[in-house]
């Protein structure tokens, strides 16, 4: 079963066309990727589906309702695009603790657990403006994660880490996937896509030029 659907999307910001009449839909339960060269339209698509850039044509279907129709944002997502944002005078427990409290869905254990399943320690009073590019990375997965969502967005989720924490987090990301989740990334490594994905969709010029 299809968990997200695109049809007919097109985006256009300005006088530039960004996206040209996407199609296509992506399986539940599977890693789909999304590869193709800076300026293709990976991320805007990516932002289109969470509900954060509003189509100028078209529509995306997430689980059953139409973003900007049905719901503003699609519900039970974990988002990481772009470089994710937090207080940087903040730990990085302190940080994802206030995210969580916006749901209340969870509380300081789902969150004391989701850090150290990316390898970080919650109980880490250094201030997020400190951290490492890899350890921004982590966080941002873990936020991502936290609340145990259906659905994965993960824009570049591997940026900043090291060749052990990019293997931890291949590892992760596949146990994830045998939840039944459904998880779409967008990634510049070839490697990372073979070693992960089921389905990749490669876009070129804001248009998807094969899907293999």
């Amino acid at each position: 079963m299809d968990i997200i659907t695109v049809k007919d999307l097109d985006l256009t910001l300005g006088k530039t066309e960004i996206l040209k009449r996407i199609n296509v839909s992506f399986e539940e339960g599977k890693i789909h990727g999304l590869i193709g060269r800076n300026g293709s339209g990976k991320t805007m698509l990516m932002k289109c589906i969470c509900g954060f850039v509003k189509p100028t044509h078209g529509e995306v279907i997430v689980d059953g309702k139409r973003v900007g129709k049905d719901v503003d944002f699609p519900k039970d997502m974990g988002i990481i695009i772009e470089t994710p944002g937090f207080i940087p005078y903040y730990s990085g427990y302190k940080n994802l603790k206030l995210l969580a409290g916006l749901n209340n869905r969870i509380g300081k254990e789902q969150v004391r657990a989701s850090m150290k399943q990316v390898g970080l320690d919650p109980d880490l009073r250094r201030h997020v403006r400190k951290y490492s590019l890899g350890m921004r990375q982590r966080l941002g997965l873990a936020q991502a994660i936290m609340e145990n969502p259906k659905i994965l967005i993960l824009d570049e989720p591997f940026n900043g880490l090291d060749k052990e924490g990019v293997a931890e987090m291949r590892e992760y990301l596949l146990s994830y996937k045998e939840q039944g989740k459904t998880i779409l990334i967008c990634s510049h490594s070839a490697e990372d896509i073979s070693v992960l994905c089921e389905t990749v969709h490669e876009m070129d010029k804001g248009v998807i030029e094969k899907i293999s």
